[in-house]
This record gives structure tokens, C-alpha cells and sequence, in this order.
């Protein structure tokens, strides 16, 4: 873990007015400043922004945000200009230099390419680059879309090994309850773990949270705290307080890493990298093995399959409950799971006329536990 690492990412509605899309440049003033002292005070500084769809809006007199794909890119190819081009008055006029980082889900489920990004990252941060990453909405399909930056943002943490993640949002942190409807509604200050039932407060009935929202910042915690990077959700209009939250103050909502020691980069990619294609469900004894024992999976443990996919895809490993506690790389097709699953390891050469092949359904080494 890089001690002196931070990721900061702002959103749509922090950075720009909602009604109108027009930036809100005091704001991004504050951020731009803010970052820079404290890239000059030693930290390695990452900034994930949003706001090109919005600002390409914005641009083209758009009064709705388009709801096709090609005109969500046509907004972004005019807006990624824009937003940039403004980032790059600002951070010049303080003589910090930055750059452009433009990522898709590809780019992070393609080992190759995950790397590349890594290693593209850390030379620019050695040499005292703020990036300033998004996703390529230009180019993304929709399936294979991050969805939002909070998501893009914990991977990115993943990839350069932040210590810290701050979520500059329009809201203060985390409630007690939705504080919009409830006056009683109490900051919650340090969460030691993101469970269902935080999803469940975020997605309660009335949430202005329940479409994205907080219930993506709860996700990206998640996975940052898994990544042994701690979370905080704070309001994105204050970007000032960031460096009190570094020192430890107590401002918006604190995420706690859940582990000191950092998941391996290959293992990260495995969990957070790549998109499922299916799910293996396991008897009693296989999750037993699989989680407590170090194992890896065998045919005879699992009792059900489902998704269509082919050997070396990401696949869910689920218990009896219809809970995913693991995921890894799996060495068999959907087909020939239906004929091997449930049997033992001596009958899958047999089965499937295949010598030598793989006993194991998903070896330990390409399987991941998931907090």
C-alpha cells in the first residue's frame, strides 16, 4: 500500500449546476488548488471526474440528458473537451501539470490492458502528474459500462494502491436515515463494515439515494475496503476539507480498510477487474473447503450452474443460502459443467474423453474471497 496515494473523484452534481450544467467554477477552483498543495506536500494525487455528458449538454442546449446510447456519446465527445480544457486553465494557472486518462470496462477486464493502465498511472505520478481519469463514455457500450465513477474510482484506488478514497458528493456522508424526509436523520461518522443492510438504508423507500446515488458510493467502498483502501463520503461544494479529513478529523462518513494487508494486484483483477459470467452453487462441504480450508474447487462440490460462458470466465461461487462468498477463473464451459458438476474428480476424465485435463473447477490460484 502506498501511504502517501489518494484518489479523489467528483461527480456530476458537485461539479456542475443541475438545472443548467454549467460548471461550478468556484468549486472546481477550490479542488484544483486543493490537490496541488497537497501533491507539493508529498502525496500522489489521482482525481476522477465526471461531468462530460453533462457539460456536452449543457454545449448543445440539450434540456435533457440524451437516453440513447449514441447520444450519450455525442455528449461526451463534445463535453470530455470541455471539462478538460477547463481543468487545464485552472491547474496551469498554479503550474501544475496534469493529464487526460480515458478507461472503459475493457480496458480493466483485459489483463493486458489493466496493467498497461497501472503502469501508465504510476509514471505519471512519479512525475508529479495529477491524472485526471473517466470513463470513455465516447466508446462504452452500455453493457460493459462502469455505470458511474464511484465504481471507476475504487478500481482506480485499487490499481495505484491509494491509501485514500474521498468521495466528493452533494450530500454530507451517510445517514442514519434519508435527511431530505427525516429531520432526525443522524450523520453516521465510520462504518467498520459496508453489509446488505446499509444497501438496504440506502435503497429505503423514498430515497433520493435508490438510482445510483449512494447506493454505488456504498459499492465502491465495499471494494475499496476490500483493496485495503479507506473510504470517506463528503460533501463536494467543501473540497478544502479534504486535507482536515487526511489529518484525521472527523468530516462526512469514514469507510475503514478491512484488511492492512493489500489483496495481490492479480487477485484484485479477478474480483473487481472483470464481470461474472455465470454462478456455481456449492454444497455444505465445498464452501466449507473453499473458504476455511484454502481449497480449490472440485466437480463434486457444486450443485447447480447457471450463465453461458466458456473456460477462463469469472464465475460467482454461491452457498446454499444463494450467497456469493468467492469468485475465480473457471477451468470447465457451462456445457460441460452440466455433465461433470456433482461428480468425482476420477470420473471427469471419462465423462467429458478429455486425458489430462484440469481436475479442479476453479484452482486456488485463480479464486478470490470475498469479505
Amino acid at each position: 500500500m502506498s501511504l502517501n496515494t489518494l484518489v479523489v473523484k467528483i461527480g456530476t452534481s458537485s461539479l456542475s449546476d443541475p438545472k443548467t450544467g454549467d460548471l461550478r467554477l468556484a468549486t472546481l477552483g477550490g479542488l484544483a488548488e486543493t490537490l496541488t498543495h497537497l501533491r507539493r506536500d508529498g502525496r500522489r494525487v489521482v482525481l476522477v471526474s465526471s461531468g462530460a455528458i453533462g457539460v456536452g449538454c449543457a454545449r448543445l442546449g440539450l434540456k435533457e440528458r440524451p437516453n440513447t446510447i449514441p447520444g450519450k456519446q455525442a455528449a461526451a465527445a463534445v463535453g470530455q473537451g470541455l471539462l478538460m480544457s477547463m481543468y487545464d486553465r485552472l491547474f496551469f494557472t498554479i503550474h501544475q501539470p496534469i493529464a487526460q486518462v480515458l478507461l472503459t470496462r475493457q480496458d480493466l477486464m483485459d489483463r493486458t490492458r489493466y496493467i498497461n493502465a497501472r503502469q501508465t498511472l504510476n509514471e505519471l505520478l512519479t512525475l508529479g502528474v495529477i491524472p485526471i481519469v473517466n470513463e470513455n463514455d465516447t466508446v462504452a457500450t452500455e453493457e460493459l459500462r462502469f455505470g458511474d465513477n464511484d465504481a471507476l474510482s475504487a478500481l482506480v484506488a485499487g490499481l495505484v494502491e491509494a491509501e485514500w478514497l474521498i468521495l466528493l458528493s452533494d450530500v454530507q456522508g451517510l445517514y442514519s436515515a434519508n435527511p431530505v424526509l427525516d429531520p432526525t436523520a443522524q450523520l453516521i461518522p465510520e462504518v467498520h463494515e459496508v453489509t446488505d443492510a446499509l444497501f438496504q438504508l440506502a435503497r429505503g423507500k423514498g430515497s433520493v439515494w435508490g438510482t445510483g446515488g449512494m447506493t454505488s458510493k456504498l459499492e465502491a467502498a465495499r471494494i475499496a475496503a476490500a483493496s485495503g483502501t479507506t473510504t470517506v463520503i463528503t460533501a463536494g461544494d467543501v473540497p478544502q476539507n479534504i486535507p482536515r479529513i487526511l489529518a484525521g478529523e472527523r468530516i462526512g462518513t469514514r469507510f475503514l480498510a478491512q484488511s492492512a494487508s493489500r489483496t495481490p494486484l492479480r487477485k484484485r483483477w479477478i474480483a473487481y477487474g472483470l464481470l461474472p459470467g455465470g454462478s456455481l452453487y456449492l454444497d455444505a462441504g465445498a464452501v466449507l473447503a473453499v473458504r476455511e480450508g484454502g481449497k480449490s474447487l472440485l466437480p463434486a462440490g457444486i450443485t447447480a450452474s447457471t450463465g453461458n460462458f466458456e473456460t477462463g470466465t469469472l464465475v460467482r461461487l454461491l452457498d446454499s443460502q444463494r450467497v456469493e462468498f468467492a469468485r475465480g477463473l473457471v477451468n470447465y464451459s457451462s456445457s460441460e459443467l452440466e455433465i461433470i458438476q456433482g461428480c468425482q474428480t476420477a470420473e471427469v476424465s471419462r465423462l467429458l474423453n478429455l486425458e489430462g485435463r484440469e481436475p479442479t473447477v476453479v484452482h486456488r490460484d485463480n479464486l478470490v474471497l470475498l469479505p
